[in-house]
């Protein structure tokens, strides 16, 4: 591994089973970077960052993260990565406080109590350091176990879905301080169902039932997509969305509100699609499609890997 890259795994695979979760999967990311990690439930994310961590042996592949072996350095590679999952794992029967010092002594590090106290200040929990764990709210425990990550001053974050069930200024305040945290050096590899939180990573990683299917930009995936999209506006057209869903060449059509956004990677298809919509006070825009047009489109090409079973 050069300076130029914190991970860089190629061909990861993870089977159980009959069942492959992983299926050569390629990933590399460089430090200081924020990178999405996206794609619908059980489809390998969760393993991936496991593998990439060393809590996870893989069972073909290779590769490095943080500059040691992915597999002969496990151990190595965990001190220095910070690993936030999607269950709260923290004591509810303590403090802040108490939580945060724990943690410290697992990692045996020194001067206990200012490493914990600039973190609380750090993360604005220190008005609530003496406050039972269990008492707090999701966005506050999200806080805190944000805190609990960075304390031993990691150089890889991987956050498995942090922001699920928190309301949109926690995640936004979260989210502040994931950027300043890789303002700092640190990597970040982050999985969301949020398009939103997508579109605030530097770059993207979609991967579905276990194969990657799409790398780069929020720009860069759309642009390599070859989508092209239509939103319809006007009385009731929000309700076409049954009609065009099923359409010869529509890859998707989902309602917004009280508009229709119509997708297809054939343009002809398309126009042949609305044709037959094109009045009754309904007007019709080409846009640029969104990522979540992409994503919806990708996930109809994979194939359920559970289905092989």
């Amino acid at each position: 591994m050069t300076a130029a890259t914190a991970i860089d795994v190629k061909d990861l695979v993870k089977t159980y089973g009959s069942r492959t979760v992983v299926d050569h999967v390629d990933l590399r990311i460089a430090p200081g970077r924020i990178c999405g990690f996206l794609g619908p439930n059980g489809s390998g994310k969760t393993t991936t960052l496991r593998m990439i961590c060393g809590l996870l042996t893989p069972d073909g592949g290779s590769g490095t993260c943080l500059g040691h072996d992915i597999i002969l350095e496990r151990n190595a590679i965990k001190r220095q990565t910070g690993y936030m999952t999607q269950r709260f794992g923290l004591y509810e029967d303590l403090t802040i406080r108490e939580n945060l010092e724990f943690v410290a002594r697992l990692y045996r590090l020194d001067h206990l109590r200012g490493r914990v106290g600039r973190s609380l200040e750090r993360l604005g929990l220190a008005t609530r350091q003496h406050q039972l764990t269990g008492s707090l709210s999701g966005g506050w425990k999200q806080r805190l176990a944000l805190a609990a990550c960075v304390l031993h001053e990691p150089k890889l974050l991987l956050l498995d879905e942090p922001t699920a069930g928190v309301d949109p200024k926690a995640r936004r305040t979260f989210w502040d301080e994931i950027h300043a945290l890789a303002g700092q050096g640190i990597t970040v590899l982050v999985s969301t169902h949020y398009m939103d939180e997508a579109e605030r990573c530097h770059e993207i990683a979609y991967i579905a039932y276990g194969r990657l299917m799409a790398r780069g930009t929020s720009s860069e995936i759309i642009t390599q997509s070859g989508l092209k999209a239509v939103v319809a506006t006007g009385p009731g057209a929000d309700r076409l969305a049954p009609l065009l869903r099923d359409a010869p060449g529509i890859t998707a059509a989902a309602a917004f509100g009280t508009t229709l956004h119509v997708c297809s990677t054939d343009e002809a298809a398309l126009d042949r699609a609305i044709s037959p919509y094109r009045s009754n006070g309904i007007s019709w825009k080409r846009e640029a499609p969104t990522l979540e047009d992409v994503f919806i489109h990708l996930m109809g090409q994979a194939q359920d890997n559970a289905l092989a079973l």
